[in-house]
């Protein structure tokens, strides 16, 4: 792992292939426990393409000196993605109230 979160990736390569594309990161949380929201893309080895955009929320702790991952949750599509989008803007607007 690592000792900077601005080095975390989820970039993951196999036989010279780049299976994980990270294609962009924004860090929510920063501190002991890290969270980390990922744009990235699958590479399809049958269509020798990568997949459409995809997400997910990565957990880290620091422990001596290195993020180490502890939890993720990926989101399955656009469609889940502007329904989290939707209920939590319904709440914070019903909060601000």
């Amino acid at each position: 792992m690592s000792s900077d979160f601005n080095e975390l990736t989820i970039n993951y390569e196999e036989d010279g292939i780049l299976l994980v594309k990270e294609l962009d990161k924004e860090v929510l949380s920063k501190g002991a426990w890290t969270t980390i929201l990922y744009r990235y893309q699958n590479w399809n080895k049958s269509k020798e393409e990568y997949s459409k955009d995809m997400y997910t929320i990565r957990r880290y702790q620091k422990r001596e000196g290195e993020y180490l991952p502890k939890s993720k949750f990926n989101i399955s599509s656009p469609e889940q993605a502007q329904k989290i989008i939707t209920v939590l803007q319904k709440w914070i607007n019903s909060e601000q109230k």
